[in-house]
């Protein structure tokens, strides 16, 4: 099969109808640059009629080189008792300066009467008189059937009747709206049908996720023979959100034949799914298929041997095509192949007949046992492989510390660590003042070591989590903290375990300075004239 399908997205309409979702028109004129990047074919820019910034999108957007991506406004079909030429709606369409116009109109006749509270025989009449003005005004009439797989599933020839008068209107395509999500691909598929029996006109199809089946309806109705494509990138959209198209147009170009964009703009996939994430401000799924950051993350130790000989027995598609890219955890289900494949990509040489792999892996999984994970703190899992074949990056060593808290009559607490390190041969004393203990002791440690190792002061925590790992034991409970540092260029993860949060929090703040150390060794610069004991004094800096 090698047919071609139009991609139509709305994330910057229907999308921002998720919860959570808000974009400005900035961001809404950066993910257009990019879906067009893309080679998506419809970029739904909003609902002209309905608010300021849609409207001032539709003016910024004028100014984009677009190279191929049609701009398309939103809308509905005229109101009841009005005619075309006079609907405010339609008019800020024809105003806005596109193309192409979708207008949704009603089939399903419940929402007819109950909804817009008017006659069949008047929507039939506000749906033909829309699609014929916007077509007299030149554009191209995308006419959304609004909950038309319900509105079949309850009247069938009114639903019918309706998509007939927007072909007769000269609708250029019909896209068949699946608005409450809870259809089934039989239902897609056989309702498409019997549609294609009905109209001669290009189908389209739009699904919504509210039955988990937006991505697989829409496969369906490709299949049926829908040519046009309507979703959202991350499938972001009202209560369980639209169809995915990051999902969608892989499966269909690797894997039905089907031509939705070229072989260079697929392989921007991932960057476009993160980039869209990151301007919504939302996490994106690590579990998101295809390019999430674990869609192609391997752990058990079986499975990372085969995949290291044959990737394809543990991977759908090749990551890299679609821009994303194979990862091996580490944890208590690996296996020496796993150990390999890290030091192999962290440029330790490491061999299967080093005792250290061994070692290595049984020390790994004792500390997984008490609560250690190095999935999510790979440079805490990089010093373990490195102290492990006897690299040894110690340059500080603790003394000890020790946490003072005050809570005042006034109600404000205040929190000093005192710390005592032993730093090449010196013993130094520091005290810091923060906003809880964690907080001190971070700035304690970092006075300490400063005059020695001023490299620290480029490092900040960007990150902190904390996560009780037994909780029958109450406020006895061992804990797990997570750092992630960060440089202003790099990040980096690290982890600690104890039933003390404060010594939790040390061992991962040690392991993330270590390991920036480690990794700028060239630029560490050391004051070896320091006095044998110091006492720095208290600060909060």
């Amino acid at each position: 099969m090698d047919s071609h399908v139009k991609m139509y997205d709305t994330t910057l309409r229907d999308g921002t109808q998720g919860e959570g979702i808000s974009l400005s028109v900035d961001d809404k004129l950066k993910i257009t640059k990019k879906l067009d990047q893309l080679g998506v074919h419809y970029i739904e820019g909003g609902w002209p009629g309905s608010n300021p910034k849609d409207m001032s999108y539709f003016e910024e957007v004028k100014h984009l080189s677009l190279q191929s991506a049609v701009i398309t406004a939103f809308g509905s079909t005229r109101r009841p008792g009005v005619t075309a030429e006079k609907d405010p709606n339609l008019e800020r369409i024809i105003e806005s300066g596109v193309e192409a116009a979708a207008i949704f109109g009603k089939t399903w006749d419940f929402h007819v009467t109950e909804a817009l509270q008017t006659t069949l025989d008047e929507n039939i009449y506000m749906i033909y008189d829309s699609v014929r003005y916007l077509k007299e005004k030149g554009l191209e009439v995308i006419f959304d059937a609004e909950h038309f797989f319900d509105g079949y599933k309850h009247n069938q020839t009114y639903a019918l009747h309706a998509i007939s008068a927007a072909e007769e209107a000269g609708a250029d395509c019909i896209v068949l709206c699946d608005t409450n999500g809870g259809s089934l691909p039989s239902e897609i598929s056989e309702i498409i049908k019997t549609v294609q029996q009905q109209i001669t006109v290009a189908i389209g199809i739009h699904c919504h996720n509210d039955g988990e089946l937006a991505v697989a309806n829409t496969l369906e109705a490709v299949k049926t023979g829908a040519v046009h494509i309507q979703g959202t990138v991350n499938g972001y959209g009202e209560r369980c959100g639209n169809a995915n198209l990051i999902s969608i147009i892989p499966n269909l170009q690797m894997k039905m034949g089907i031509s939705c964009m070229e072989d260079e703009q697929l392989k921007q996939l991932t960057e476009v799914s993160i980039y869209v994430h990151e301007l919504a401000n939302q996490t994106p799924p690590n579990s998101q298929p295809f390019t999430g950051k674990s869609a192609f993350a391997h752990k058990g130790g079986m499975h990372v041997s085969a995949v290291l000989k044959h990737p394809e027995t543990y991977e759908h598609i090749v990551p890299e095509d679609i821009g994303n890219e194979r990862r091996v955890l580490v944890s208590e289900l690996s296996g020496q192949s796993n150990l390999l494949f890290k030091a192999k990509e962290l440029g330790i040489p490491l061999d299967k007949d080093n005792p250290a792999v061994k070692e290595t892996i049984e020390k790994m999984k004792k500390m997984e046992h008490i609560g250690y994970q190095y999935e999510a703190a790979e440079a805490s899992f990089e010093l373990l492989i490195r102290n492990g074949i006897g690299e040894k990056h110690e340059y500080f060593h603790l003394d000890h510390f020790k946490i003072i808290t005050d809570k005042e009559k006034q109600g404000n607490f205040t929190t000093e660590a005192v710390v005592k390190m032993d730093i090449q041969d010196q013993s130094i004393i520091t005290a810091a003042e923060g906003n809880g203990p964690v907080n001190a002791l971070d700035y304690a440690l970092r006075k300490a070591i400063g005059e020695y190792y001023p490299l620290v002061h480029e490092m900040y925590l960007s990150d902190y989590k904390v996560r009780v790992l037994d909780e029958a034991e109450a406020t006895a409970s061992t804990v797990r903290v997570l750092i992630e540092s960060s440089d202003g260029k790099e990040t980096w993860s690290t982890v600690g375990v104890s039933g003390n949060i404060v010594e939790a929090s040390w061992h991962a703040l040690v392991d993330s300075i270590r390991y920036y150390f480690m990794k700028h060794e060239d630029r560490l610069i050391k004051n070896k004239t320091a006095p044998i004991t110091r006492d720095i004094g208290v600060s909060n800096h």
